[in-house]
């Protein structure tokens, strides 16, 4: 006989309505959704708190700062790999994308061992049960970045492998494309003189001239083959964003403009926000506000980006903020970037679909995860 484990006495978050009331799980899978609350001696009752789907996170950079955690720090990277994977199922992240970066535009050498690690330390540990949530790899390649083809094709056919993003963080472009900030940012990062930092912006944007368009060419004909979710990164016009969906790109991460994320919209691409961006009231880099973008419904999924714990965050200050409703907002960190990313079996308070669940209370106005489960087994 399966083993059966019932949640009772919580508001579970459907995809259009809130209920308070029951769910089953068996054998992994969500087995029966039931209103009103059950007086099984077996059911675990959850205090009158909300259940929501595992949160699904297409875009975290967190393993960046596991592997750093100072400047001149550099973490073990397997250890930095469990650090980062218990952050993410404590913030009831079940389903994480790690978006390693390829290609070094001068600023950021580390992150190169960073990615190798990463894809070695996932290989290794994936299989042994002791991470919390599924990871699958999004890969970040730098267009511009002299050492982004022969960091990408040996792993172009890796299985998880599920997403790609053409990126493009050369000075003067997307979110850098403010220049005296952007030299003040790497002044403070470096330690360069100003002199230093023009000069390395001059060798960048000759090497942009020189190869960002023959290295698209070259990327889009590597991952063809493969259904890959494909995203654009920090898309600042309507002409980028007509020309990644002639592409056959259909995602818009993190675009910087509002007309860039409305021209999305209108193309029917979906578009990616920071959850970081909803928590701090607007960019860290001054771009579009994406509170703004989800009151113009120009953004469909939140990515955590650089802090797993603001997904959950976002979804309730979205829907106190923006005016949409909670369901709609949890969709926003589960559902819609599990679509996103081709994964039909999660994302959904629904009979058959993975039992990847969050257990969430609001505290003094902030929604604190208090248990997870992946596949109806407890892991934070």
């Amino acid at each position: 006989m399966t083993a059966e484990t019932i949640l009772t006495n919580a508001i579970l978050v459907l995809p259009e309505e809130t209920l308070p009331g029951t769910l089953v799980i068996r054998g992994g899978r969500i087995a029966e959704i039931q209103p009103g609350r059950s007086h099984a001696a077996a059911a675990r009752d959850l205090e009158g708190d909300h259940l929501i789907p595992g949160v699904v996170d297409v875009h975290t950079d967190n393993l960046e700062r596991q592997v750093q955690p100072r400047q001149n720090a550099r973490w073990p990277s397997r250890s930095a790999m469990i650090a980062h994977d218990a952050q993410c199922a404590a913030a009831g992240v079940t389903t994480v994308f790690d978006a390693l970066c390829l290609g070094d535009l001068g600023f950021d050498q580390g992150r190169g061992q960073t990615f190798l690690d990463g894809v070695a330390d996932l290989d290794a540990l994936a299989e042994t049960g002791v991470l919390r949530s599924e990871h699958f790899l999004h890969l970040r390649c730098e267009l511009p970045a002299a050492d982004m083809v022969p960091a990408m094709d040996p792993v172009a056919d890796h299985p998880r492998v599920l997403m790609v993003s053409l990126m493009d963080h050369s000075p003067g472009v997307g979110q850098y494309r403010d220049i005296p900030r952007y030299v003040t940012m790497r002044r403070k990062q470096t330690q360069m003189t100003v002199e230093q930092v023009q000069d390395r912006i001059a060798f960048l944007l000759d090497q942009r001239e020189r190869l960002r368009e023959p290295q698209r060419r070259w990327l889009l004909d590597r991952i063809r083959h493969r259904d890959l979710a494909i995203a654009s990164h920090d898309d600042q016009s309507a002409e980028e964003v007509r020309r990644n969906l002639a592409d056959g790109i259909a995602i818009s991460e993190f675009p910087v403009t509002m007309e860039a994320a409305e021209a999305a919209r209108d193309a029917g691409v979906g578009v990616i926000a920071g959850a970081p961006n909803i928590v701090r009231g607007g960019s860290h880099s001054g771009n579009v506000a994406a509170a703004d973008l989800v009151r113009a419904r120009a953004a469909d999924a939140f990515a955590s980006d650089y802090v797993p714990a603001s997904m959950v965050e976002a979804a309730w200050r979205t829907a106190e903020e923006t005016g949409i409703s909670l369901p709609e907002a949890v969709a926003m960190i589960t559902d819609r970037p599990a679509r996103m990313a081709r994964l039909a079996d999660r994302g959904r308070l629904a009979p058959g679909l993975r039992a990847d669940l969050a257990q969430v209370r609001a505290v003094h106005g902030i929604p604190v995860v208090r248990r997870v489960w992946r596949e109806g087994s407890r892991v934070a």
